[in-house]
């Protein structure tokens, strides 16, 4: 029999989070799930647009990981100095764990360095820190172009820079500024969500236009300038603003990059179904991997993946350790919230390992849909804090 076994999972967002928890419920205490997690309190991520735009506190969205303790998982805070793969060691605080199984599930790093003057220039709603600057910003801004700015792709939640310039839309107009205020979406995507099929970005574009809110697709940035508030693309265009909100660029951690995990594609190679990489007993999950779809283009990081294959994972460790059940497999599923203001948000649900292309479908914003979003949160709390 099989006793004993130490399973360590890197990384407390919601694909780590879901990895230990449903490990330490499944399995005896006499194996080991060991969580790894720089900081101290988890965030909701998909909740910072609306800590952005002034609907929710700090405290509304974050919350310790205690719980996760007295569930029996042990949690070590600290920075993860190295990974070793093929041994599964994982060195950090200055001591070094060896583990029977590994999950990565560090997710995306933020980069805005990788632009010039980016971070100078504006703020981020990727972050908590950077949607509280947002939010102070918004208040002290009357008059003058607001420009959600996409840096570069791929990037987490693909809808939502749309999402952030219509709440920062409605915003204005809730606040009697908006005869007075432009709002501008700028992004290399060639359309909103365009891997969600033609249909469904026109449909987006169209819930764009209709708020007077202006798009520009294939405008990849090279410079922001922060004395002049412009930015300068590499098609040759340049585009001003007063209010700057960006979606930056995302990158492997350098501890991944440095343990020579990642592909051609700067993430982790893994298969598609099962999260398996080339070492044994080595998984990764969620935003740190990098899966080619039938179309050519990555399949999306989103909370709602790293959440569905965390489930993958999780029952096939434990098929592993009893050595009995068959293998269960990712069905590229996957589904987001798309706040539009006003109490009303749409829902894009569908498959993206369909073929020959992904099928997506877009249900039109309503008063339902945002409390369905409203609704997920504090499911989300409840069930995992």
């Amino acid at each position: 029999m099989n006793h004993g076994k130490t399973i360590l999972v890197l990384g407390g967002g919601i694909g780590g989070i879901v990895t230990a928890s449903q490990l330490r419920k499944k399995l005896s205490a006499e194996h080991r799930i060991i969580l790894i997690e720089r900081k101290e309190e988890y965030v909701f991520s998909p909740s910072l647009p609306w800590l952005m735009t002034g609907m929710r506190r700090r405290k509304d969205i974050s919350r310790p990981r205690t719980k996760m303790q007295h569930l029996g998982v042990e949690i070590i805070k600290g920075d993860i100095e190295s990974i070793d793969a093929e041994k599964r060691m994982v060195s950090v605080n200055n001591q070094t764990l060896t583990g029977d199984y590994l999950v990565i599930a560090l997710g995306a790093e933020m980069a805005p360095e990788n632009i010039s003057g980016l971070s100078e220039a504006g703020n981020t709603f990727y972050t908590l820190e950077g949607a509280e600057r947002l939010n102070e910003a918004r208040l002290k801004f009357n008059a003058g172009k607001i420009v959600v700015l996409v840096s570069s792709v791929p990037f987490k939640c693909p809808a939502a820079p749309v999402e952030a310039a219509l709440l920062l839309e409605n915003d204005c107009r809730k606040r009697n500024i908006r005869d007075t205020v432009e709002v501008d979406i700028y992004t290399p995507e060639p359309g909103p969500m365009s891997l969600s099929g033609p249909e469904n970005s026109r449909q987006l574009l169209k819930m764009v236009e209709e708020k007077n809110v202006g798009y520009h697709p294939e405008h990849a940035v090279s410079q922001v300038d922060a004395s002049k508030k412009e930015i300068t693309f590499t098609n040759g265009s340049t585009a001003t603003f007063d209010l700057l909100a960006y979606v930056p660029p995302h990158v492997a951690p350098r501890v991944v990059r440095d343990a020579g995990l990642t592909g051609e594609s700067g993430w982790i190679p893994v298969d598609k179904y099962k999260m398996t990489t080339k070492y044994t007993h080595v998984y990764a999950i969620g935003d740190v991997t990098g899966i080619k779809l039938s179309v050519g283009k990555p399949l999306p990081k989103a909370g709602v993946i790293a959440h569905g294959q965390a489930k993958v994972v999780v029952h096939n460790i434990i098929n592993d350790i009893n050595g009995n059940g068959s293998p269960k497999l990712f069905d590229g599923h996957g589904a987001c919230f798309i706040e539009t203001g006003s109490g009303k948000a749409g829902l894009g649900t569908g498959n993206f390992y369909a073929e020959p292309a992904p099928q997506m479908r877009l249900f039109k914003p309503g008063f339902l849909m945002h409390l369905g979003k409203v609704a997920f949160e504090k499911y989300w709390f409840f069930k995992w804090f």
